[in-house]
């Protein structure tokens, strides 16, 4: 097998179709890349909402890194589960999720549990949750840095909230939260423009609270297109996700980040509608659908354009659609790897050009045991 198909399975006659490949060789290399880009283990906190993977848990902590982020209690329960030991939920809890998120500072004692919060209401329902637990949940503040998708804006308002979680039994402020994940300017010179002017109203802020006297230990910044600049920052803890198995919508739309593809879908042809008309089974029930089309890339069928997209079928049209003929096999990475993940029960583990068993996606559920 040349260097050239390095996606390629052995025996891929035995994988049922579709499914998610995943090759924790470059999975390795991409951690170790993030890990060389901040310096230090402690300013990195992944996040595990790209791959909702325990074994990809335990392939940061052999590399020493011991903190994640995630997106809900599965996730947040999983990674405990599997050895994480700081955890930030990065969703504020609303509703049972607040007290789920004790159950498990009960159930994982020595885990350093943390969420952020934009809202008076919901420090207070922490405070009166957390307040007899055996230690203090950290809290940090979320901050809207222009996205504008959650976050309170900075200023006074924001200062008097901070106070409020000082104040709040059973809570301990942690720092400040920021997500510049609307900043997907593809040239690397204009989206460090573009972020160092979205921070500096956070960095004002945070001069500010601790020019009140007041402790802000941590600024946790950025998803993945701005990694490259808050992880020059040594005073910044990054958070990027996708970095871990990348896709082609940040390999084509970030060409600075260098990450590798360390997880690619398996598909078959399923029909030939047609003298230049090929349908996979790949519909969007195995590919995210959240993204305008093209939704995936195939190797070696990178002129095929899509056509039709349904629940289990991609009809793409392809001026060689001769060449292929119904049960062959194909491969594609898609353009947003985080939701196509979330689509499948389990993954393939692909170990020197073999697929050699399977990956239970645990985190794709929305409770495990709390």
């Amino acid at each position: 097998m040349s260097e050239g198909d390095w996606y390629r399975v052995e025996n891929e006659a035995e994988i049922p179709s579709p499914t998610l490949l995943v090759y924790p060789q470059r999975i390795i290399q991409n951690i170790q890349k993030a890990i060389d880009m901040v310096g230090d283990v402690k300013n990195l906190m992944p996040h595990v909402k790209t791959h909702k993977l325990p074994e990809i848990v335990g392939m940061h902590l052999s590399l020493g890194v011991k903190r994640f982020k995630c997106a809900t209690i599965a996730e947040a329960e999983m990674v405990a589960g599997s050895g994480g030991q700081d955890i930030l939920l990065a969703h504020q809890p609303v509703g049972p999720n607040s007290v789920r998120l004790r159950f498990l500072m009960d159930r994982y004692p020595l885990v350093r549990w943390a969420t952020v919060v934009d809202s008076a209401e919901t420090v207070s329902r922490l405070s009166e949750i957390f307040g007899d637990a055996p230690r203090k949940l950290i809290i940090f503040l979320d901050l809207d840095c222009g996205m504008h998708r959650t976050g309170i804006e900075p200023g006074e308002n924001a200062a008097k909230l901070y106070e409020h979680i000082i104040r709040s039994p059973g809570l301990e402020a942690g720092g400040i939260h920021a997500y510049d994940g609307h900043n997907h300017e593809q040239d690397i010179t204009k989206r460090t423009k573009i972020c160092d002017e979205y921070f500096a109203p956070i960095l004002d802020f945070r001069d500010h609270l601790e020019s009140l006297g007041h402790p802000v230990p941590e600024l946790v910044a950025g998803g993945t297109p701005t990694f490259p600049i808050h992880s020059k920052y040594s005073d910044r803890t990054c958070s990027p996700g996708t970095t871990i198995l990348w896709d082609f919508g940040y390999k084509e739309g970030l060409p600075d980040m260098d990450f590798e593809y360390a997880a690619v879908l398996l598909t078959r042809v399923i029909s030939k509608p047609g003298s230049q008309r090929v349908c996979f089974d790949l519909g969007h029930k195995a590919i995210a659908a959240d993204k305008p089309q093209p939704r995936v890339r195939m190797f070696g069928l990178e002129s095929a354009h899509p056509e039709v997209h349904s629940e289990e079928h991609l009809m793409m049209k392809f001026d060689r659609a001769e060449e292929l003929k119904v049960g062959d096999v194909c491969y594609g990475v898609p353009v947003h790897i985080c939701p196509t993940v979330a689509l499948h029960d389990h993954a393939w583990v692909v170990q020197d050009g073999k697929a050699i068993g399977l990956w239970e996606i645990a985190a794709r559920r929305r409770s495990l045991g709390v």
